[in-house]
């Protein structure tokens, strides 16, 4: 039974991001499922890029990021459906799978971009949420191209 669906959002495609709230949104309808989006902030750890920001500078950009994600699901978000929108911070494919542990969600909803014609394979951030994650994962193809 599934009553808690997880779906992450990339804002910087909005398109994308429009289409896959969209299909989350409908599955959980389908099932009477919570739905919590999440948006994943990466983090710039490694020596090389990290030694050009202060850590002020990543708080001011996870807070600017926080303020997007909110607009973003005030404004595409379903009006009669209420998300739960969470943030998180760090390599993208370990946090989608930490939050919906933690969250105890049953279901992953995620995007992947329609391949190349030398190019059937997932991205390196789907394909690895799909092969670690405890959860069903639904693999939503992105038709806006």
């Amino acid at each position: 039974m599934i009553t808690k669906i997880l779906v992450a959002l990339d804002i910087a495609d909005e398109a994308s991001s429009e289409h896959l709230l969209k299909t989350a949104s409908d599955l959980s309808k389908l099932h009477s499922a919570e739905l919590h989006a999440l948006m994943v902030v990466p983090t710039y750890r490694m020596p090389l890029v990290g030694s050009y920001f202060e850590p002020k500078d990543e708080e001011a950009m996870l807070r600017r990021a926080k303020e997007a994600f909110l607009r973003f699901l005030q404004d595409k978000a379903p009006e009669e459906q209420q998300v739960k929108g969470h943030i998180a911070h760090g390599t993208i494919y370990d946090e989608i799978n930490r939050v919906a542990e933690s969250l105890g969600c049953q279901l992953i909803v995620l995007g992947a971009h329609r391949p190349e014609l030398s190019d059937y394979l997932l991205g390196p951030n789907a394909a690895r949420v799909v092969r670690h994650a405890r959860q069903s994962v639904y693999v939503v193809r992105d038709d806006t191209e």
